[in-house]
């Protein structure tokens, strides 16, 4: 796959404007600050892709991005305990709805800091992920921010902090080191190639 030639296809505030056409579609997803847009841009080789900001919450829209045969899509991030409780809602019901929809969901990247347990939203979503049946991995990002010792302990902690941590697809991932862009890379492949099938 060519990956530097995906491109921004849409963006929407709300479930309802989302285009029901459904095309071979992976998510990612993960609360504010996590670093969805970092991740998008370096798998993708382009510096703004997806917009990158050091304020968190700021992708408040489903953002979808193309690269044949493949629909790329940016779910909200969750979590952001700044913004108003409508606007929080707004978001839940945008995530909610896109996972809940009869879509041609191949794979979610759920993204969790590899620095800190997760959150009560990462838990419940990978919770939701579970009980929905819907295929997602996990990419512990910021990986570079730990040392090898703080890196054990860590993924030491996650075998009790995440249920079913030692069933799930696991990727550390830096955008400094590029630990983990290949086998990101490698994973869209495998699904793009399920194209004609």
């Amino acid at each position: 796959m060519q990956f530097q030639n995906a491109s921004f296809d849409a963006s929407y505030g709300t479930f309802s404007q989302i285009s029901s056409k459904s095309y071979m579609e992976v998510a990612f997803a993960g609360r504010s600050n996590v670093g969805k847009s970092t991740l998008i841009n370096k798998i993708f080789q382009k510096k703004s892709l997806a917009r990158v900001s050091s304020v968190p919450g700021k992708t408040a829209t489903i953002n979808f991005y193309w690269l044949d045969p493949l629909t790329i899509v940016d779910l909200p991030g969750y979590g952001y305990a700044k913004v108003a409780k409508s606007e929080k809602e707004r978001w839940s019901d945008l995530i909610s709805n896109y996972l809940a929809s009869d879509r041609d969901l191949r794979l979610i990247f759920l993204l969790i800091d590899m620095r800190h347990a997760p959150s009560k939203n990462d838990l419940q979503m990978i919770d939701f992920l579970v009980e929905s049946e819907l295929p997602f991995l996990i990419v512990l990002t910021k990986a570079d921010k730990l040392n090898k010792t703080e890196r054990t302990n860590r993924m030491k902690a996650f075998e009790t902090e995440i249920p079913y941590f030692s069933q799930i697809h696991v990727i550390p991932f830096s955008s400094i080191t590029r630990e983990g862009v290949t086998e990101v890379q490698s994973i869209l492949e495998e699904i793009a190639s399920d194209s004609d099938q």
